[in-house]
């Protein structure tokens, strides 16, 4: 059986860089690149990114690159350095004896270090039209998306944190936000619920949920939204419905061996990408709750393989 130096499970703006930097670094990485499984069905090698079409705030794009194209860029750049990709998921884990053994859906390794850059996946509606306009008007990252909405009445889904912070981030940019919630009440902190309920530009439609997301060879033209005490329903014209319920951190591999954030995220050590077995690092988005970007996740890629060689050069590996 063959032991790496370093395992990359996941891919992604952080699973690529993790590799681009492990690969120059002279330790030959090995990654396991993910994509669809029994819990995550839409889960692609490339990660959120694969779903996403205009990418206009990722520095040295000046004139936007698609996030499939971005990715393609990652992936190359990785492989000419001479990082060995997988596209399968690792099914099991060994953490208790050295070096660490990694089994796939086809193979089986040992490695001294493991960087996991298994990212997150936004929660859906799973409602009729949803999937169809997808990138043609529904969206999960308002930072992402807003700014091809400027302008216009968008609709946002949610009542937490995330979903507030999304309809203020949207209300600077388009002509009116719509919240739709489920409850008569915000979930949000109360300092979130605040700046919300005294923002002019956003309206609430309570009690509510999307039933179904409508448009036209376009894209999104609005939603029919029920209400769940009277069972009415409507029509709310928009061209844009930001889902903003949460997101599912890809940790099922993990959760029983490494330690977990309250949020279920994976635990690192602040400021590092260590997590609580000496020798795996975690990185990109199954870290990282707050930012959930394509450049802090390839930060932290770039933090977690440098950390990985410093760690084996320190054990003498």
């Amino acid at each position: 059986m063959d032991t790496n130096k370093i395992t990359i499970i996941g891919s992604g703006p952080a699973g690529y860089t993790a590799a681009i930097y492990a690969a120059r670094a002279g330790l030959k990485p090995v990654m396991f690149a993910g994509g669809p499984s029994e819990h995550d069905t839409r889960r692609v090698p490339g990660g959120q990114l694969m779903i996403t079409t205009e990418v206009e705030n990722y520095p040295g794009f000046p004139e936007g690159v698609t996030g499939p194209e971005l990715m393609e860029r990652f992936q190359k750049q990785a492989e000419r350095f001479g990082t060995v990709i997988h596209f399968e998921n690792v099914v099991s884990v060994d953490w208790s004896k050295r070096p660490f053994h990694i089994k796939s859906e086809s193979k089986e390794c040992l490695s001294e270090t493991v960087v996991i850059a298994t990212g997150a996946s936004a929660k859906w509606l799973n409602v009729k039209g949803e999937s169809e306009f997808m990138n043609r008007g529904v969206s999960a990252c308002a930072t992402c998306d807003g700014f091809f909405f400027k302008n216009h009445d968008v609709l946002v889904v949610g009542g937490g944190d995330t979903a507030m912070e999304e309809a203020t981030y949207l209300a600077k940019l388009c002509n009116s936000v719509t919240v739709i919630h489920r409850r008569d009440s915000l979930r949000a902190s109360k300092i979130m619920q605040e700046r919300a309920l005294k923002n002019p530009k956003l309206k609430f439609i309570w009690d509510s949920a999307i039933e179904e997301v409508v448009g036209d060879a376009k894209g999104v033209t609005g939603a029919v939204v029920k209400n769940l005490k009277t069972g009415d329903m409507k029509q709310v014209p928009a061209k844009g419905v930001f889902v903003a319920i949460g997101h599912k951190p890809a940790t099922e591999l993990f959760e029983k061996t490494l330690k977990l954030q309250d949020n279920g995220y994976l635990w690192v050590q602040p400021g590092t990408a260590k997590t609580s077995v000496e020798g795996v690092f975690a990185c990109g988005d199954v870290m990282d709750a707050t930012f959930r970007q394509a450049i802090t996740a390839a930060g932290t890629g770039c933090m977690a393989a440098i950390e990985a060689e410093r760690w084996m050069i320190e054990k003498g590996l």
